[in-house]
């Protein structure tokens, strides 16, 4: 009896203790603070945002997040209900992204103010007010990552493109272009230094009876000019002569168009006869070999005619002749 005693008596002590270690945490743990209920919806995804998750405005904590749900208003949206301290200086400008901590991939709703009202948004059905909820710079760069996928691919190809081995041909053919022009270059300009010192020299020495020369070239010249415009006047009356009426080129178009005009004739009545007198003749030809042929084959046509004659005694198909009574 004594040792059940005993046992009860320790059992009721740990029980004893338990509680008041219980109470001792939870007077420890107690929050006094005043917090005001919000509601945030989104239609993006929340991955890495759990229940308890800090809520920071500008960096600062000043609540947290007390429940993730559907919303029931809009189909597929995500609902946020967060707390926050009523010390907090919510204003009708305030919004709200999702922030990422580290590499840890773990979320916080993110509180900001652009200082910029925008039109509050209507109650849910529980009755809180609601908060816009912006999307995230890392959900904007997911919804334009296929974009950009797409940009980089086009860029790979064009420069996988640009670096093959047909422009990589070509552009060595082009450095081994420049390096000859280059070397050319040189050669050129090594051989007009030579020029000039060896020709060039001398050749202004010789300018003053040059220019004597080129009077006399000038003057030539102009001689031949006024030749020229002489021969000029007599191309032109030539060419009126040629164009007059009744001239050269005005019998050549009448000779042209006569001559067209009999082909036309020709085309219109002589051919259709000429081709009329050749399936005439054709007809006959064939006729005349199908009679050929015939003979060829049975040359009793001329005797018997087209029919055929009677089988005789001991040829196929002879038939007695019937017998009078």
């Amino acid at each position: 009896m004594e040792n059940k005693a005993h046992a009860l008596a320790a059992g009721i002590f740990v029980l004893v203790v338990a509680a008041m270690l219980a109470g001792l945490a939870i007077w420890l743990t107690r929050d006094n603070t005043s917090y005001q209920q919000y509601e945030m919806t989104s239609k993006d995804g929340v991955t890495g945002l759990q229940p308890q998750a800090a809520v920071r405005y500008k960096g600062v904590a000043v609540g947290k997040v007390t429940r993730i749900g559907f919303d029931p208003q809009v189909p597929g949206n995500v609902l946020i209900r967060i707390a926050v301290n009523d010390q907090a200086p919510i204003t009708p400008s305030t919004f709200a992204v999702l922030g990422y901590q580290g590499v840890t991939g773990l979320a916080h709703v993110q509180l900001d103010d652009e200082g910029v009202a925008e039109p509050p948004l209507p109650p849910g059905p529980s009755g809180l007010p609601r908060l816009p909820l912006r999307s995230s710079p890392l959900s904007r760069l997911a919804e334009q990552g296929p974009a950009i996928l797409g940009q980089v691919e086009e860029a790979t190809h064009r420069i996988n493109q640009l670096l093959g081995d047909d422009n990589q041909k070509r552009f060595s053919q082009a450095l081994d272009g420049m390096g000859q022009a280059a070397s050319s270059v040189a050669a050129l300009t090594q051989r007009l230094d030579t020029t000039v010192k060896e020709r060039l020299d001398p050749a202004l020495a010789a300018l003053p009876p040059l220019a004597g020369d080129a009077r006399q070239t000038l003057q030539a010249l102009q001689q031949a000019g006024v030749q020229v415009s002489t021969l000029a006047s007599d191309i032109g009356q030539a060419t009126r002569r040629l164009s007059a009426e009744g001239g050269a080129l005005d019998q050549i178009t009448q000779g042209t168009q006569a001559l067209a005009r009999a082909a036309d004739q020709f085309g219109s009545s002589t051919l259709p006869r000429v081709n009329r007198a050749a399936d005439d003749a054709s007809r006959a030809a064939r006729q005349f070999g199908r009679t050929a042929g015939g003979i060829n084959e049975n040359p009793q046509l001329f005797i018997y005619g087209t029919g055929r004659a009677s089988a005789g005694p001991g040829e196929p198909g002879f038939e007695a002749p019937k017998v009078q009574p």
